[in-house]
């Protein structure tokens, strides 16, 4: 078995980016990977190069995935020693579920939440308008009772989702981040759910690299989002 290239962004932005990196990192898959850097004068000619135009996309033994869900279930076929999804069959159907839901929704956090490791914007990213701000609002509210119900139903045997690190936990990895950079007050259930991600080595070297990095994603930038001038 061939060992698996993984092409991500920047680390310090690309939310989808850092979900499959961390949960090989975790699972201890040894892979290369090949960074591109998003937006860059050279973007249009490395875009063309990917499937589908986005990152990630990992290589492995002639097989070309895009899609970050779909890199997630190959690695769980791929390397079952790794053990991303929970053995139990309920808590891997609810896993399934909520990493699906994470997938598709909470449109308002991640618009106007936008990862941004090395930023600190306590009480920003809640949006302009009322609409805006209720959608967040509903946004929060929803992941705090998804995390909630599953560390109470599912989690007495660690300190992630589903007790140990899953493939759900790399699916919310990117909220954490962004709950911690616009400071998202969170029952004390929720906040130690964020402090243990937040502890994982993995999750400490990939934060050490975004915030090392220099590349500035304007529209990934809060101060652009609201219209602000930057400080």
């Amino acid at each position: 078995m061939s060992k698996p290239l993984l092409i991500i962004g920047n680390k310090n932005y690309s939310s989808w980016s850092l979900r499959p990196w961390l949960a090989l990192t975790v699972g201890g898959v040894d892979f290369d990977e090949k960074m591109v850097p998003l937006f860059e004068d050279d973007w249009a000619e490395r875009k063309a190069e990917l499937p589908s135009g986005t990152v990630p996309v990992l290589e492995h033994d002639g097989n070309v995935i895009w899609e970050t869900l779909a890199i997630l279930e190959y690695a769980a076929e791929t390397w079952p020693d790794a053990r991303l999804w929970p053995s139990d069959k309920a808590a891997r159907a609810r896993a399934r579920a909520v990493s699906n839901e994470m997938h598709a929704n909470f449109t308002a956090v991640r618009g106007n939440m936008p990862m941004n490791i090395r930023a600190s914007h306590p009480g920003r990213g809640r949006g302009l308008t009322t609409d805006a701000q209720a959608a967040v609002k509903r946004d929060i509210r929803r992941i705090e009772q998804v995390w909630t119900e599953c560390r109470e139903t599912y989690g007495a045997d660690g300190d992630f989702l589903f007790g140990a690190f899953s493939i759900a936990d790399a699916m919310f990895a990117p909220v954490v981040s962004r709950f911690t950079t616009y400071a998202v007050e969170l029952n004390p259930t929720c906040q130690a759910y964020m402090d243990a991600v937040q502890a994982l080595p993995a999750m400490i070297e990939w934060s050490d690299a975004g915030r090392a990095e220099t590349w500035v994603i304007a529209e990934d930038e809060v101060d652009t989002i609201e219209g602000k001038p930057k400080d």
